[in-house]
C-alpha cells in the first residue's frame, strides 16, 4: 500500500522568503539571481522554472531527488541565513509560489516562481546601500554583486537598486535594507530614492573617471620630460 500524501488546492499562490546573489549580465543589459546553495551555478530570472540542478530529465520538484527553487515560510528564517559569513552579501527574496510545490515543516519546494522584492542589505562599510557593485566573483556571462554606497564603489561596475530593477523586470521591487549610518553624499527630502541613488551612482563615476583622467595627465608630463 502507497501512502499519498494530500494535495493541497490554495485560491493564492503561496509566498516565502530565501535569499539569493543578485547578478549582472556581461554586457550589462540583464539581471537575476543565483542561489546559494544547490542551484547556484544557475542564475535565473525574477520570473522562472526550476529544472533538476543533477541534469536529470524528471520535472522539478521530484520527491526523490532535491531539485526545485527553496523557500521558507518566515521572513527571520531567512534573514537569518544572512548572518553567515559566505551570504552576508547576498538579498532577501520575497517569492510566489508557483506551479507544483511540496510542502515541508520551514518551507516549500517547488517548480516555478516570481520574486516580487529584494531588499538589500547595508553596504560592507554599514551605510545604506544605494547600489549593487562587482563583487569580484561571477558565473560564465554574468557579474555576482554585492551591496555598496556611492562612497564604496571605486571605479567598479555597477547598477543602481533602480536600475537592477529594470534590468530585471516583471515588475520587481528592490529596496535597500537599513544601515548603520545614512550614506553622506545623498541628499534628503527628496521624495523620490530611485533618483537620489542613480545620482550617487553617476558622482561616485564621475570621481573615478577624474581621478584617471588626472593620473594619465602627470604621466603624459613625465613622458615629455
Amino acid at each position: 500500500m502507497r501512502l499519498r500524501l494530500p494535495e493541497e488546492r490554495p485560491t493564492e499562490p503561496p509566498t516565502g522568503y530565501k535569499i539569493a546573489h543578485p547578478v549582472l549580465s556581461q554586457d550589462g543589459t540583464r539581471a537575476g539571481f543565483t542561489g546559494v546553495s544547490l542551484g547556484g551555478a544557475l542564475p535565473y530570472g525574477v520570473l522562472a522554472d526550476a529544472s533538476c540542478v543533477y541534469g536529470l530529465r524528471h520535472a522539478a520538484p521530484h520527491r526523490r531527488c532535491d531539485c526545485g527553487f527553496h523557500c521558507v515560510h518566515d521572513r527571520a528564517t531567512a534573514e537569518a541565513l544572512l548572518c553567515t559569513a559566505e551570504h552576508r552579501t547576498a538579498v532577501l527574496l520575497d517569492v510566489l509560489v508557483l506551479g507544483r510545490y511540496l510542502r515541508f515543516e520551514l518551507g516549500f519546494r517547488y517548480a516555478r516562481q516570481r520574486v516580487r522584492t529584494a531588499t538589500v542589505g547595508p553596504c560592507a562599510c554599514g551605510t545604506v546601500a544605494a547600489a549593487l557593485a562587482d563583487a569580484g566573483w561571477g558565473r560564465p556571462g554574468w557579474r555576482g554583486l554585492e551591496p555598496s554606497c556611492a562612497g564604496c564603489l571605486r571605479g567598479r561596475t555597477a547598477v543602481s537598486l533602480a536600475g537592477f530593477a529594470r534590468l530585471a523586470g516583471e515588475g520587481l521591487r528592490v529596496v535597500a535594507g537599513t544601515g548603520a549610518a545614512s550614506a553622506p553624499d545623498l541628499p534628503e527630502g527628496l521624495g523620490v530614492p530611485e533618483l537620489v541613488a542613480e545620482a550617487a551612482l553617476l558622482q561616485a563615476r564621475l570621481d573615478w573617471f577624474q581621478s584617471q583622467l588626472a593620473r594619465l595627465g602627470k604621466r603624459g608630463a613625465g613622458d615629455g620630460g
